[in-house]
């Protein structure tokens, strides 16, 4: 099936009686990317499962008042990003667990994951990563997995160019040297 163009998704979504084919359209190119960029701070299926719904509940909400200042995506990734970070918030509250310790509780929901179907190798990358704090986590994420522009993720993190690039260096460096230091 051909991917539709941003552009006809909003035109189509400002109608009326188009707007559920619009909402489709959208669901089908960026459910998945959405999904997995959500699953990469969360790590737990389930509660990714309940973020996207959570994510496209609200882009069904706001997408009428959407402006184009940016592009759909960032935009969607921007909303993706902000529900899963305040998921993680209430989380560590609920669980009165501290910052440095989320890492390692995500580090547990993903060795005990029965939906983590990969190799050894992909698990201490996966682990590693959750050694990373939390928007550096995210930064890497969305540069390495999901091959964004740093422009993009400036729009999608609201942080400056170079701030994301040093951010990603230092992400990198660190993940270097765990992966490294494990074997």
């Amino acid at each position: 099936m051909k991917q539709v163009e941003d552009a006809e998704i909003l035109q189509k979504f400002s109608v009326e009686k188009t707007r559920n084919e619009a909402f489709n359209l959208l669901l089908n190119k960026y459910q998945q990317k959405i999904y997995w960029h959500i699953r990469r701070i969360v790590i737990d299926h389930d509660d990714t499962d309940d973020l996207v719904q959570e994510t496209f509940v609200k882009v069904w909400k706001n997408l009428a008042n959407f402006r184009s200042d940016s592009q759909l995506y960032t935009w969607l990734y921007r909303i993706a990003t902000n529900e899963s970070i305040t998921f993680l918030n209430k989380k560590k509250l609920k669980n009165n667990i501290s910052l440095d310790d989320v890492g390692s509780e995500l580090a547990e929901t993903l060795a005990s994951s029965s939906y983590f179907d990969g190799d050894k190798i992909q698990r201490k990358l996966q682990e590693a990563i959750l050694t990373l704090p939390e928007k550096q986590r995210i930064i890497f994420n969305m540069k390495y997995f999901d091959d964004m522009k740093y422009d993009e993720i400036s729009e999608v993190l609201g942080t400056s160019v170079g701030a994301l690039k040093a951010s990603f260096h230092i992400a990198v460096k660190k993940i270097e040297s765990i992966l490294i230091n494990q074997d």
